[in-house]
């Protein structure tokens, strides 16, 4: 594994001649909303490739002068390649900036955003700071614990800047929340239906295959990871889906910014259908200090913890106490492409676990509405996290979803 980093980590930064001769004029608009400190991208497959080695180098123009930007070259999962760069400071509505890229041999190689690799998981870091584990290692119940709760392919911890961690695994009232997981409840196939969430049912599971690609640099670093979902029947264990997890953590100011994209697609000539339930999909089991005593959500709908559950969202934050005296929190932002946007959200209430009122929080497509899965066909979800210190407001919560529901338009002149 530790090879396999090596080895993408220098093709990132070692990526063919984009241009044999001149640069290239970008051009950024912000479209109809302020922004600040926004990720942009722009592919550059359409390019004249070479075969030389060479790395890019991003100005931006003001007035008559050049001054250099901070920027990524990435290959996207589809293999086509994509420029990405953090469009810096205030960016008011219905602006423009101009953006010039060249060739250069002497292009950014340190690291800010960095990838590590233990051996049992992948650690996003920016600088020396945790942003998120991924773990591809099975990790296995307590002892005394049915070990049919053992699950691999899953994120924890998740941080705040500050190191404060926001997730738990295992808890003891619920040994299958697993940090940030992703499964599915009810699911129809072939005739029967399976449980890949409630383990304990040995209906089915989630593993961690492989990392397909890991990378970093200056603006982001992070993973592309596959998956297998299997059902559990009298005849044996069975792969009926793969999944690939792309996460990208971003180089920000002040706050942790990753993106988890979820592709799903069946793995037999079968269809899988989902079927509507309270919960299932991107799911987040907040830390075990959380409770109803110090801790609050809110909804891009202006709901409160009280009348969230079942109601839809674009959003939805949660911030609490951590250490005895320090607030941090949690934002994750529903893209309104994915299945049955803006989704429904199941969350625990303030009377759950006894009346202690943890935090479990789920953006739930499949809530109220099938979802079926043709074979042949891959089906997305995207969700962006942002971890932060202190408190969260909805006018930034809403200008974070802008920025992911609606970047700024890039253009290549």
């Amino acid at each position: 594994m530790r090879r396999l980093v090596a080895v993408v980590l220098f093709c990132l930064i070692s990526f063919p001649s984009l241009w044999a001769a001149g640069e290239i004029r970008i051009v950024v608009e912000a479209g109809s909303y302020d922004r600040t400190d926004c990720v942009v991208s722009t592919g550059v497959s359409s390019l004249d490739l070479k075969g030389d080695l060479s790395a890019v180098v991003l100005y931006e123009r003001i007035g008559k002068k050049r001054i250099k930007v901070s920027c990524q070259l990435l290959r996207e999962k589809d293999g086509t390649p994509h420029l990405y760069w953090i469009l810096t400071g205030k960016t008011p509505a219905g602006t423009m900036r101009e953006f010039i890229a060249e060739r250069s041999r002497k292009g950014e190689r340190k690291a800010i955003m960095k990838t590590e690799d233990t051996g049992k998981a992948l650690i996003l870091k920016k600088n020396d700071n945790e942003i998120l584990y991924y773990n591809y290692a099975t990790v296995y119940p307590p002892a005394g614990i049915d070990p049919a709760f053992q699950r691999s392919g899953f994120i924890h911890p998740a941080c705040a800047p500050s190191g404060n961690v926001l997730t738990t695994i295992q808890p003891k009232d619920h040994y299958h929340h697993y940090g940030i997981w992703n499964p599915w409840t009810r699911i129809e196939y072939d005739g029967n239906m399976y449980d890949l969430w409630n383990l304990k049912d040995k209906k089915g599971t989630v593993r961690a295959r492989n990392i397909a690609v890991v990378y970093q640099g200056n603006i982001c670093a992070g993973y592309l990871a596959n998956l297998d979902h299997y059902i559990f029947s009298p005849s044996g264990e069975k792969v009926i889906m793969n999944e690939s997890w792309s996460v990208k953590s971003w180089n920000i100011p002040d706050k942790f910014l990753w993106d988890f994209e979820s592709g799903l697609h069946p793995s037999t000539d079968l269809p899988v259908l989902i079927k509507a339930y309270r919960y299932a999909g991107f799911g987040w089991r907040a830390t075990e200090e959380w409770t109803k005593e110090n801790c609050t959500m809110v909804t891009s709908e202006g709901k409160n913890r009280p009348e969230i559950d079942g109601t839809t969202a674009r959003w939805i934050f949660v911030t609490g106490t951590c250490g005895g005296n320090s607030r941090s929190g949690f934002l994750v932002l529903s893209h309104p492409g994915n299945y049955n946007a803006p989704e429904p959200l199941r969350i625990w209430d303030e009377n759950s676990n006894g009346g202690r009122g943890d935090a479990f929080v789920n953006f739930a497509p499949t809530k109220n509405k099938d979802w079926q899965l043709m074979p042949g066909k891959e089906y997305g979800l995207r969700y962006r996290i942002c971890t932060y210190d202190g408190e969260m407001t909805a006018d930034e919560a809403n200008r974070l979803w802008n920025d992911f529901a609606y970047p700024p338009k890039v253009f290549i002149k």
